[in-house]
């Protein structure tokens, strides 16, 4: 049984820690990917309608996650 241990104050202020830290950490590595890529992929997506690039966007952003996930969770 879970309980209330959620609720004590180390534990909930120690996930949000963790959970900004990881949106964090995911939004530094998009920014140094897109940086890399020789074109800007909002407005490829966005105004050219790149449907492929969109889907490999996403693929890498759920690859991102889950490095970041994996890395904070231990």
């Amino acid at each position: 049984m879970m309980g209330i241990e959620w609720l004590k104050p180390a534990v909930f202020f120690g996930s949000l820690v963790f959970a900004l830290m990881g949106v964090a950490i995911f939004w530094i590595c998009f920014v140094i990917i897109d940086k890399l890529t020789p074109y800007d992929l909002w407005a490829e997506i966005v105004e050219h309608k790149n449907v492929a690039l969109a889907i490999v966007v996403g693929a890498m952003c759920i690859a991102i996650g889950l490095i970041v996930s994996a890395a904070v969770h231990g």
